[in-house]
């Protein structure tokens, strides 16, 4: 994936790091390939019970819905 791409999603993330960084977590972008951007949740984040609803509901959402390109997130 090009780094246009790497950069738009990272200005997304950027925008929802603030809600994930209230409930003491965070986001890192680990791979984007094949239109599948893959993701590490840190902090509390890791661990919580509600993580893939963040997931598909605001992380996912807010991603595709930007970076039209993008087909899937996946944590690893």
């Amino acid at each position: 994936m090009n780094t246009k791409t790497r950069s738009r999603v990272e200005k997304v993330l950027d925008g929802i790091r603030p809600a994930l960084r209230r409930d003491g977590g965070d986001i890192e972008v680990v791979e984007i390939k094949d239109n599948v951007v893959r993701v590490k949740l840190q902090g509390a984040c890791a661990g919580c019970p509600l993580s893939q609803m963040t997931m598909k509901n605001l992380v996912e959402t807010t991603i595709k819905r930007n970076v039209p390109e993008i087909e899937r997130v996946e944590t690893v």
